[in-house]
């Protein structure tokens, strides 16, 4: 099994079915599988604030919801993070491509990949990072953490956890 597809998997076990997502290159296998499996409700979305509305809703709705993003959409949806699903106690589960670690390429990632552990302290938002994709064992502690704590999360996937970047 490919990570993604262990990542699935898991996502399953857990009792998500309902997935918003943000393009995303690291994540485009987890998203193009998600969107192929019936058993997933898969919103695509083109803003990260949109994606965590739509979370809101489905939480109102009976669903533990997801989105999948990069860490950079963590700037575009701070206001809606903190206001909405913090304030409500809505579980959401994020799963970002944590951009501007090592191996990034692009230097424009680099600044928001620095501060965005720290952003998500300061929203009060319990986050792990998980460095390699033989880890991803490591996802189901938070995501319990969410349901049971009716709270947001975030789970960080470096460029070492897709097997990329500096080696």
């Amino acid at each position: 099994m490919t990570v993604s597809e262990d990542i699935t998997s898991i996502l399953k076990e857990e009792g998500t079915r309902f997935i918003v997502s943000v393009p995303c290159k690291l994540l485009d296998e987890l998203i193009r599988l998600v969107d192929a499996d019936p058993e997933f409700t898969h919103v695509p979305v083109t803003r990260e604030e949109e994606g965590i509305g739509i979370c809101a809703g489905a939480f109102l709705g009976g669903e533990l919801p997801v989105i999948m993003m990069q860490n950079s959409g963590l700037g575009n949806s701070i206001n809606a993070i903190a206001s909405l699903i913090s304030l409500y106690n809505i579980p959401l589960i994020m799963i970002m491509s944590h951009r501007g670690t090592a191996g990034e390429k692009i230097k424009a990632q680099i600044p928001m990949g620095n501060v965005v552990p720290k952003l998500l302290e300061d929203i009060e938002v319990e986050y792990k990072m998980i460095h390699h994709g033989n880890d991803v064992e490591e996802m189901r502690g938070i995501i319990r953490k969410a349901k049971e704590g009716s709270k947001p999360v975030a789970i960080l996937l470096p460029f070492s956890f897709w097997g990329v970047g500096s080696k």
